[in-house]
């Protein structure tokens, strides 16, 4: 089980990746194996180590694979929604996520508690994300919506909080009303939008 006829690198990757989503969500991070991954890719373990170094390698980047493709999908449905709308959208789908994604951010974290290869890739990845919706936050003070006064890291880092939380919480285990959550999310970015004053309605009414 070679590199497959006809297939490109960048093939083979994407193979590997959802192998390896795939099995993880199976069979948990201690519990898989190098070649349950090869074997499910239809790969060698050869072929799987020339893309990744290690097993924990793999994870983080099948992890990272999924929320690319997630935010991919967010922005190609609506280009032009405002930074709190795509806020909004996420918040509202995590207390429905399922599958694959949700699986390999629980075993992530688990795994880098215990593992120090799985923790170190871990904190570029979580380092990465709050980097990414720290910037969110400042483009939305710039546009003014958001409060310039708060604290863009700290706002990540509860973004970071309800999504990896909604991990571990699943539907199964407690369930929550769609629309009693959306409205609940609604009040909580309202909460955070930028101060009126007389001098912004001013502004406004121009």
């Amino acid at each position: 089980m070679g590199r497959i006829a006809g297939v490109t690198a960048a093939e083979t990757r994407e193979r590997l990746l959802q192998a390896a989503a795939e099995v993880f969500a199976q069979r948990g991070y201690d519990g898989t194996r190098v070649a349950d991954i090869a074997a499910a890719a239809g790969v060698s373990n050869g072929a799987l180590y020339a893309h990744f170094g290690s097993k924990a390698d793999l994870l983080v980047a099948a992890l990272e694979a999924h929320g690319r493709r997630m935010l991919a999908n967010l922005f190609a449905a609506d280009p032009d929604r405002s930074v709190t709308e795509l806020l909004l959208v996420i918040g509202r789908w995590l207390p429905r996520r399922q599958g694959a994604p949700g699986h390999l951010i629980v075993e992530a974290l688990v795994a880098a508690r215990r593992d120090e290869d799985v923790a170190r890739p871990m904190r570029d990845y979580v380092g990465e994300r709050a980097a990414w919706l720290a910037e969110l936050v400042r483009a939305a003070q710039g546009g003014g919506e958001l409060d310039p006064a708060l604290s863009p890291d700290a706002l990540a880092h509860f973004c970071l909080l309800l999504s990896m939380g909604s991990a571990l919480i699943t539907p199964d285990l407690h369930a929550v009303d769609d629309g009693e959550w959306a409205a609940l999310l609604t009040r909580v970015v309202a909460a955070l939008a930028r101060p009126t004053t007389p001098h912004t309605e001013a502004e406004h009414s121009q």
